[in-house]
């Protein structure tokens, strides 16, 4: 396989503070592995701003004007990580490469290990995913719901490998074939590993952040959470019509309790307590699987309405 030229894409979002350096230590190892001859010297990183409100965008300017391998472009809006990352993917493909890495900007994913992820592309993997060795690095309560997310996405079938992250490589191969999906809410985690393409994995360290302060809190991580599990699973819904039918035959059973106390021991039931507990759990039940039902058919709605991913305001090629 010839040497691929490579495209490194990072979603930035108000990180003024460290958009520099990240781009600085990158090219680092992109300059590391033209001499090492593993991949071409036109491989370039292309920086995706995602709204910000600081001066990221004016300092990917003046790093473009500073060095032509920088190309970026900005959103009108906040429009999310996922859709930062689809405007990535789809741009660099648009640009022209052989492969993409996809890493955070803050770089707590451990940087070098792009070479290990080229090594597996140079092997013949079209899609190279970055599996976290630990969790160290964060707070209890978001490591353990990571850990049930995971999980729980495998028990539903959208077969994810536990810590993976959106650090990944891809061929242009992917890239084809995710160009030709229109779904506006796409979960890229779960695409990757659907899609069938030929896959290896590289474990990687996770650093701590030097500055600023992750920009994914309890609300966004719970959105891209109902968003894999809306797009890649339908077992809830099937989950829900189970529930319904054993709730069906513990009323019909209760039914004839009911019957059979009336007709033949001539008493009216006890236990106004006991019902009033179930009808409290039964009516919350309800409305826990209408809620789940309407994020279905809220993704349908936002599927429906065919608007844009994004809209791009400045471009810079």
């Amino acid at each position: 396989m010839r040497k691929p030229t490579l495209a490194v894409i990072i979603p930035c979002f108000n990180e003024e503070l460290l958009i520099e350096s990240t781009v600085n230590s990158l090219f680092e190892v992109i300059n590391t592995l033209i001499e090492k001859g593993k991949i071409l010297s036109d491989s370039y990183i292309y920086l995706v701003d995602d709204g910000s409100k600081d001066k990221t965008w004016s300092i990917i300017e003046v790093l473009y004007k500073k060095n032509p391998l920088v190309k970026g472009v900005r959103f009108v809006k906040n429009y999310g990580n996922q859709k930062a990352l689809m405007a990535g993917l789809l741009g660099a493909r648009e640009i022209g490469c052989d492969c993409v890495v996809s890493i955070d900007a803050d770089l707590q994913q451990d940087q070098w290990a792009i070479e290990a992820f080229v090594d597996k592309y140079s092997d013949g993997y079209d899609i190279v995913s970055g599996i976290r060795n630990g969790r160290d690095t964060d707070s209890i309560f978001k490591k353990y719901t990571a850990l049930f997310f995971y999980h729980l996405m495998n028990l539903l079938g959208a077969k994810i490998p536990v810590n993976h992250s959106d650090y990944r490589l891809v061929s242009k191969r992917a890239l084809d074939i995710l160009a030709q999906y229109p779904e506006k809410q796409m979960f890229l985690r779960g695409f990757f590993h659907e899609i069938g393409l030929k896959t290896a994995y590289v474990k990687f360290d996770v650093k701590p952040r030097v500055l600023g302060k992750s920009k994914f809190n309890f609300i966004s991580l719970l959105g891209l959470a109902l968003n894999g599990i809306t797009s890649f699973s339908i077992v809830p819904l099937r989950i829900i019509a189970v529930l319904g039918f054993f709730m069906a035959l513990f009323s019909f059973g209760l039914g004839i309790e009911v019957l059979y106390e009336k007709i033949f021991l001539n008493s009216t039931p006890k236990g106004w307590a006991t019902q009033v507990a179930m009808s409290a759990f039964f009516g919350g039940l309800q409305i826990f699987c209408l809620g789940i039902i309407g994020e279905y058919v809220g993704q349908v709605y936002r599927e429906v309405k065919a608007r844009p991913r994004y809209i791009k305001d400045v471009e810079l090629y």
